[in-house]
């Protein structure tokens, strides 16, 4: 039994008592104790492939603030990483692949890689932190979007253009369906995996599902993203399964992004909460959507912007507080202590939940 499920409740849009909060890439290299973890690990890849050690991060925001659920701490590539690509970390570059697919015969030799062998780690982690979190609050699976890790699988890592994936897209559309075909296949079995292991609600990111023209969006990304919610596992463990889908830029499509069939829908910083409420709250929760710089702020500063979020959204259930994309690096860790306690207080007193 959960002793806190009220992040589960709200992307139901079922009556609670305040607003839930989590923070996007919440176990990360702003704190020490993560930055210590990471360098006993070796490396950024080991973390990931370690289920002791990625239950030890995942756990470590937890131990410092009133969180309302725990993210598996994983990356979006290990299911193109799972595909054969090899993944590896440059220093100060990021995410690179060895073998990018560019190529026809490339293309058609992808296939959906096993997560119970070729992703075990990540489930075997699933389990692990379920075990930790001993009923706390609930554990939230992942993966990317087809179309974002079909960014990274063609570029070969981060872009600045997008000039290789987008080459394929007009120049070779059938070549880049086949990819998407793959990639959905593979995220649905992948985050079917992590329920049956043990996460309470999965998400979906779609960073680079913003780089794309509305009608490339609707195409390439929006489409396998609806074929995956309709994939999804919807019961475990004797109740639903939320999902929520994030488009980083996606605040131009949100009645289709809220169409897609997931529970709760993540927005960036660029729309406001009120706004989204009006056109979509109505089929769907929201998650959002702090600016993550306001974390550079004085508390006070903090506080009124929580409030400002807090007040667009309104009265009434189906709000999960959170930043419009991760934390950085750089954020004090104090500044966290200040936006946890203020989501939670502040969203008692003007009554914006409902018990």
């Amino acid at each position: 039994m959960l002793k806190n499920d009220t992040f589960l409740r709200a992307l139901l849009r079922e009556p609670v008592p305040y607003t839930p909060l989590w923070i996007m890439r919440q176990a990360g290299r702003y704190l020490p104790e993560y930055n210590a973890t990471r360098a006993r690990a070796g490396s950024f890849l080991k973390l990931c492939k370690s289920p002791d050690l990625a239950t030890e991060v995942t756990l470590q925001p937890l131990a410092r603030y009133a969180l309302d659920a725990a993210i598996l701490f994983s990356d979006i590539l290990t299911v193109p990483d799972a595909m054969g690509l090899g993944l590896y970390f440059a220093e100060g570059e990021g995410p690179k692949f060895e073998r990018p697919i560019r190529d026809e015969w490339e293309v058609r030799n992808l296939s959906v890689p096993d997560p119970t062998v070729n992703l075990r780690y990540v489930l075997d982690g699933v389990s692990q932190i379920r075990k930790a979190l001993a009923g706390s609050v609930p554990l939230i699976g992942f993966s990317g979007s087809p179309f974002t890790l079909a960014c990274y699988m063609v570029e070969g890592g981060g872009s600045e253009d997008f000039r290789h994936i987008k080459g394929m897209l007009y120049r070779r559309p059938d070549l880049l369906h086949r990819i998407l075909e793959v990639t959905t296949e593979a995220v649905i079995q992948y985050l079917n995996a992590q329920i049956e292991a043990g996460a309470q609600a999965v998400m979906v990111f779609d960073t680079w599902g913003g780089t794309l023209t509305p009608k490339a969006y609707q195409e390439f990304s929006l489409h396998y993203l609806s074929v995956i919610a309709a994939g999804l596992t919807k019961q475990a463990e004797g109740r639903r399964v939320p999902s929520i889908v994030f488009t980083k830029g996606g605040g131009l499509w949100l009645e289709s992004i809220a169409d897609a069939g997931y529970d709760a829908v993540g927005l960036d910083w660029t729309i406001d909460m009120g706004e989204a409420r009006r056109r979509i709250g109505h089929k769907v929760a929201l998650q959002g959507n702090l600016d993550p710089m306001v974390l550079f702020g004085t508390p006070e500063c903090i506080r009124s912007e929580v409030g400002r979020v807090l007040t667009e959204f309104g009265p009434g259930s189906g709000h999960v507080f959170n930043l419009g994309h991760g934390i950085t690096r750089f954020t004090d860790p104090d500044q966290v202590t200040v936006l946890v306690d203020a989501v939670h207080e502040l969203s008692r007193r003007q009554g914006v939940a409902i018990a």
